[in-house]
């Protein structure tokens, strides 16, 4: 009953709730990124959501305009701290997960949750095995599992074994655990970078 009612009632009263605060958040993170570099505010890009379906994720930009597409040997995305296409705010917006807020967005729209897998890129799904897919049989994840206590420290191909666990597991209980841990993990800026090459 949770998983197919009440998390979405849950999903859909907390973004309705967070609206008037991603307004405010909106032009304040406008004007910051407006100052460094006159580029557009947000990022959106396709994901790949519950049932293989396709779906347009908002972020506010953290990158450079035109930066190039750098990724690691798993094809994961490439993250690091010292990653030269960051703009200065957005150094500051992922150490705080500011740039996730306007997913706020689709969570409201439904094609995602506030606790879930966090989505892949829409060409990840060929290097999925079977066990794997189990991922998308539930919303991605405004925060999640991997999120709440590894964030990006870990490997990919561990990431999706924990994203498969919460998806066979899924419950009231575990997403509260979730929601607490992700305020303590962004509190204190834990694993907010990969700590090396390719994980």
């Amino acid at each position: 009953m949770y998983k197919h009612f009440f998390k979405r009632f849950i999903d859909l009263i907390f973004s309705i709730i967070l609206l008037p605060f991603l307004l405010i958040l909106i032009l304040v993170v406008a004007l910051a990124i407006k100052a460094e570099d006159k580029g557009p505010i947000f990022y959106t890009a396709n994901r790949l959501g519950k049932n293989e379906k396709i779906y347009k994720m908002y972020k506010f930009r953290t990158m450079k305009v035109n930066a190039p597409d750098l990724r690691n040997p798993d094809g994961s995305t490439f993250n690091s701290e010292e990653d030269p296409r960051l703009l200065k705010t957005g150094k500051i917006f992922r150490k705080t997960s500011i740039d996730e807020i306007p997913q706020i967005l689709n969570v409201l729209f439904g094609n995602m949750s506030i606790i879930g897998p966090r989505p892949d890129l829409p060409e990840h799904i060929k290097q999925y095995s079977k066990e794997e897919k189990e991922k998308l049989t539930v919303l991605p994840g405004l925060t999640g599992y991997n999120q709440a206590y590894f964030r990006n420290s870990i490997e990919w191909s561990e990431r999706k074994k924990n994203d498969v666990y919460y998806a066979r597991n899924i419950s009231f209980l575990f997403d509260c655990r979730i929601f607490l841990k992700t305020i303590q993990t962004v509190l204190f800026r834990k694993n907010v970078f990969l700590t090396k090459e390719g994980s």
